[in-house]
C-alpha cells in the first residue's frame, strides 16, 4: 500500500516563513521574495525559465519548490493573492499618505 504524505508533511527546502518578513507570508528561503509572486507570474503564463530571466537572483530549484509549495497549500496562497489583488481592501488597510490638497481657488 502506497501512502501519500499530506501537504503539511512535505518538506520545502527553499520556502520559509519568518516573522517580520512579508508579514509572515511564505517566501524563498533567505530572501523577501514571496511565493505568491512566483505563482502570479506562472499563472500569467510565464514559464519557469522566463521567471528566472525576470528575477536572476532566483535559482531553478527555488522556483520549482515555490510552485510545489503552492500546489501543497493552494487554498492559503490563493487567499493571499486574492487579498493582495483586492485594491479596495489594500487601500483601506494602507491608505495613501499623500492626499491632494483641497484647493477651491480654481
Amino acid at each position: 500500500m502506497n501512502v501519500q504524505p499530506t501537504p503539511s508533511e512535505v518538506l520545502h527546502p527553499y520556502v520559509e516563513r519568518r516573522p517580520g518578513v512579508q508579514g509572515g507570508r511564505p517566501v524563498i528561503k533567505g530572501s523577501r521574495f514571496p511565493v505568491s509572486s512566483i505563482v502570479q507570474d506562472y499563472r500569467r503564463g510565464l514559464s519557469v525559465e522566463e521567471i528566472l530571466r525576470e528575477f536572476p537572483s532566483l535559482h531553478p530549484a527555488e522556483v520549482h519548490d515555490a510552485l510545489s509549495y503552492y500546489y501543497d497549500h493552494r487554498a492559503e496562497i490563493d487567499q493571499e493573492i486574492a487579498e493582495l489583488t483586492d485594491l479596495a481592501a489594500v487601500m483601506r488597510k494602507y491608505p495613501p499618505t499623500l492626499v491632494p490638497p483641497d484647493d477651491d481657488s480654481h
